[in-house]
């Protein structure tokens, strides 16, 4: 493998210059850094980041853990997060925790092996789990994205889920539903327990009683999101709207519905927290609440790089106010009609 020395050698400069040409620290003649720039080519050498950034203190890796890349919301946090990442000199580490809280943990020593400044982590776990970890992070900065409580030792970047759930229940109560449902996420997670609680709250806000059964969790996966339909179906009693914690779920529920010959919005209105691709593209469009996903992946980003460069002190809690999609899924109930 060709190293600095056979560059600087093959373009007939110093090893300095070589240097200078590679991490852009000092000047160097345009004549100078196009015959570097060469040999590099033409050698095949690749700079060991790692070792580079050891010599000076620090490198320029950051790591991204995420619980599941397939879900829309993650993949556009990626995206993002890595073209930030790109345009500050940083390279990405991507983990993905499959929800398995061992596996986030593991993911993280292994990026704090590699000498990560910093990593960006959508968490799995509780508040609980997280209490002690500062400890363990050694030198890597930490910012926590999506199940987020703010009392974490850590910087953190959240929807107000509790205002989105409220969002999506006033949509479907204004238009006379009295008997709704939800299919929730685990339990344990602080996202999906405040998506409950916005539930709750707007239902009683209208002086509705939620029926126990009409409470479901779907884990917060397409397979989870369809059982919890499926049994929603069976009940001896209906509900005529349903509300659906995420994206995710929100497409196993749509093929339950399907199955179950159920229509949208004529037998049940339908509505959901994340935009996402298709959900414009089903037949009718559904209603949705929107989570700013681009200005949450830069913000987080932007606090990594800030935590990372010394510019803060106390933890940052920065909230995003969601927006509610107007679509046609929601409809009055058949007795507000007949």
């Amino acid at each position: 493998m060709s190293t600095m020395k056979d560059v600087a050698k093959a373009a007939g400069v110093s090893i300095a210059t070589v240097s200078a040409v590679i991490s852009g620290t000092s000047y160097v003649s345009p004549a100078l850094a196009a015959k570097v720039t060469a040999a590099i080519d033409a050698l095949g050498y690749e700079r060991n980041s790692v070792a580079s950034g050891l010599k000076r203190g620090r490198t320029s890796l950051v790591g991204l853990v995420v619980s599941d890349v397939t879900n829309p919301f993650f993949t556009e946090l990626v995206d993002v997060v890595q073209e930030r990442a790109r345009e500050s000199g940083y390279s990405v580490l991507l983990g993905i925790s499959n929800h398995d809280l061992g596996q986030e943990a593991a993911l993280l020593r292994l990026m704090r092996s590699h000498q990560a400044e910093g990593a960006i982590l959508c968490p799995t776990g509780n508040g609980q789990d997280y209490q002690d970890f500062q400890t363990g992070a050694g030198r890597m900065k930490i910012v926590v994205v999506d199940n987020a409580s703010d009392r974490l030792p850590f910087d953190t970047i959240t929807l107000d889920n509790r205002a989105a759930a409220e969002m999506a229940a006033q949509h479907i109560v204004s238009f006379g539903h009295r008997q709704v449902a939800m299919i929730t996420g685990p339990s344990h997670q602080f996202v999906s327990e405040e998506r409950l609680n916005g539930f709750r709250a707007a239902m009683i806000r209208h002086g509705l009683q939620i029926e126990p059964s009409f409470i479901r969790s779907g884990a917060f996966r397409i397979q989870g999101g369809y059982e919890a339909c499926a049994q929603i179906l069976a009940l001896p009693k209906r509900p005529t709207a349903l509300f659906v914690a995420n994206n995710l779920m929100l497409i196993g529920v749509m093929k339950a519905l399907a199955e179950a010959r159920v229509s949208v919005p004529d037998d049940i209105s339908l509505t959901s927290i994340d935009d996402f691709p298709w959900a414009s593209a089903f037949h009718p469009a559904l209603t949705v609440v929107r989570q700013p996903i681009k200005e949450m992946a830069a913000a987080a980003f932007g606090l990594l790089h800030r935590r990372m460069e010394g510019e803060l002190d106390q933890p940052q809690h920065l909230v995003f106010m969601p927006e509610l999609l107007i679509r046609k899924s929601c409809s009055q109930p058949r007795e507000c009609l007949s």
